[in-house]
């Protein structure tokens, strides 16, 4: 089973950017879905955007739209998230997952049942 190790976390201020990294070792499948989520204490871990490591299409959760860019170096086999104009609702355990099953389609939320999952790198923006 493949590991995922995220990194890129740490404290910035509001208005700030950060880029997450997420390295996959092992086999990473050629049309499959990396994913990131977040979680703060006392609340359901949330989806936050995806990508399809096949055809490249990306997903983005409304709260992160237009502030975020995922993408994918397969070569690096690694899945970065960029967040830009960082805000205090951004803050929490960010998680990076890849999806159980081979994925022709879209890379929804639904998609990472069962998936694996990394140890989470802490992101903080305070103002």
């Amino acid at each position: 089973q493949a590991q995922l190790v995220e990194s890129g976390g740490g404290s910035v201020q509001t208005g700030g950017s950060l880029e997450l990294s997420c390295e996959h070792s092992g086999f990473m499948k050629s049309y499959g879905c990396m994913g990131w989520f977040r979680q703060t204490p006392g609340k359901e871990r949330e989806w936050v955007a995806s990508i399809n490591t096949g055809d490249g299409g990306t997903e983005y959760a409304d709260s992160v739209q237009d502030r975020s860019t995922i993408s994918v170096d397969l070569a690096k086999k690694t899945v970065i998230l960029q967040m830009n104009n960082l805000k205090l609702e951004d803050t929490g355990m960010y998680y990076c997952a890849e999806a159980r099953d081979t994925i022709f389609g879209r890379c929804v939320a639904e998609r990472f049942s069962g998936a694996t999952w990394g140890q989470g790198t802490q992101v903080t923006v305070s103002s």
